[in-house]
């Protein structure tokens, strides 16, 4: 029996999600089945239930870790002294940095969400939404310093998710730009088009 071919300092599982996460950004949670997980992994159907119960427990562990990671950033952004257009900047160029470097664990957890079930959906939503809110009160901050023109912060935070959203097309693109130069022009257009 074929052994799972994990990458150093990583577990047979983490190499799971991750090949799961290409498997689900290319055909679709609903489409990919466990068969085609064991085939892409190497491995007969059976001896991944060594190591996950479900393929729902590999997308709850993608959506969460990829929100957790967001979480993070965003508390330490909060915690500092920075002003709220640095913040938002901040906060922007490490969506930036996860679509490029994480695309597709980024993009499942963005996309395929809404597969999860209850109780892991409600929570997945609710942390969303937070999320938004909390990122959409750091420009009301930034308005109310006058660091931030004033506009509509809920629209604000829809633009620039959106706008990291489409980093997909990047990724298809042929006669792409490298991630760095990317990022800089992502800030450019979308940071000093906040500023007051």
């Amino acid at each position: 029996m074929a052994k799972i071919r994990q990458r150093k300092n990583s577990t047979r599982k983490d190499t799971i999600i991750e090949i799961a996460a290409r498997l689900f950004r290319e055909k679709g949670f609903a489409a990919a089945s466990m068969r085609d997980l064991a085939e892409q992994v190497g491995v007969e159907a059976a001896s991944l239930y060594n190591h996950i119960t479900s393929k729902a427990e590999i997308l709850q562990e993608i959506c969460f870790d990829v929100a957790n990671k967001f979480t993070t950033h965003l508390d330490k952004v909060e915690a500092s002294n920075q002003s709220a257009i640095s913040k938002v900047e901040a906060i922007l160029r490490f969506h930036i940095q996860q679509m490029v470097n994480h695309y597709e664990e980024v993009y499942v957890s963005d996309r395929e969400w809404k597969h999860l079930t209850d109780p892991y959906l409600s929570n997945f939503q609710t942390q969303r939404r937070t999320y938004r809110q909390r990122l959409a009160n750091i420009i009301e901050a930034g308005i109310q310093t006058g660091d931030i023109k004033k506009i509509d912060a809920p629209t604000a935070v829809l633009i620039l998710l959106h706008a990291v959203s489409g980093i997909e097309s990047w990724h298809r693109s042929t006669k792409r730009i490298s991630g760095e130069e990317l990022e800089e022009n992502m800030v450019l257009i979308l940071v000093e088009g906040l500023k007051k």
